[in-house]
C-alpha cells in the first residue's frame, strides 16, 4: 500500500488482524456494509459511524447471492478506485473488499433465512433476495464483530431483516438505522438511479 492510500483488507484474516489491534487499544469499531457505487447516502452511514466510533470499517462487496438470475448482477455499477477515494475522503480507516471466493469458498453450503419480516413487500417480488442479504450480513458481522453496524433506512425492510437476524442469532453487534438521504427533488439516493433515463429520472420522484 503506497503512502496516503486507504488501507484495504482482501481476506477475513487481514480484517480480523486490524480489528484486533484496535480492540487492544479499546477503540470502538463501526461497520458500514456496502456493495460499492458509493454516493452521499453511503457516506451518511460513514459519517454517523465516525461520530460514534473511533474506527470505521466499510465493506465493498457486490454480493451475488442477493441477485436473482434475472437481475442485474453483471450490470451492477462497479468502480473500486472511485469508491476507495470516496471512503478515504470520508474518513474510513479500513475497507474490507473480498472477492467472491473469499466470501463463498468452494463447498460453501450455508444460508441464513429470516422468516416473517422478509416476506411481502420487496420479498414477494424478489424470491431469495433477503436470504442472500441475511447470509452475507451475518458473515460480515461475524467476520468483523464491530460494536455497531450502520444501514440506511431507505431499505427499511432490509434493516428490519438485519435487526432480526442479529437478535435471533445473538450476534453482539448494535444495528443502527440512518435516515434516508434524498436529492433536492425528493428522490432517494440509490446506486441504481444510474440506470434511469432522463425521462425516468424526471418522473421518479413522483412515485416515492
Amino acid at each position: 500500500m503506497a503512502a496516503g492510500e486507504i488501507a484495504v483488507a482482501r481476506t477475513v484474516a487481514a480484517l480480523r488482524e486490524a480489528v484486533a489491534s484496535w480492540r487492544a487499544s479499546r477503540e470502538r469499531v463501526g461497520l458500514v456494509p456496502t456493495m460499492g457505487a458509493i454516493h452521499e447516502g453511503h457516506l451518511a452511514l460513514v459519517h454517523t459511524a465516525r461520530g460514534e466510533c473511533e474506527r470505521v470499517v466499510a465493506s465493498l462487496f457486490v454480493n451475488p447471492k442477493q441477485f436473482a438470475p434475472s437481475e442485474d448482477l453483471a450490470a451492477y455499477p462497479r468502480s473500486e478506485a472511485a469508491d476507495l477515494a470516496a471512503f478515504q475522503r470520508a474518513g474510513v480507516d479500513l475497507v474490507f473488499a473480498p472477492d467472491a471466493a473469499a466470501m463463498y469458498p468452494p463447498g460453501f453450503a450455508t444460508a441464513v433465512e429470516v422468516s416473517g419480516v422478509s416476506e411481502g413487500l420487496d420479498g414477494a417480488f424478489r424470491p431469495g433476495h433477503f436470504a442472500g442479504v441475511a447470509t452475507v450480513v451475518a458473515k460480515l458481522l461475524l467476520q468483523c464483530l464491530p460494536d455497531a453496524a450502520y444501514f440506511g433506512e431507505k431499505d427499511y425492510q432490509q434493516l428490519m431483516v438485519v435487526r432480526r437476524l442479529a437478535r435471533d442469532l445473538d450476534i453482539p453487534v448494535r444495528i443502527e438505522g440512518v435516515a434516508t438521504v434524498r436529492e433536492a427533488d425528493g428522490l432517494a439516493l440509490s446506486s441504481r438511479n444510474a440506470y434511469l433515463s432522463p425521462a425516468e429520472r424526471r418522473t421518479a420522484p413522483l412515485h416515492r
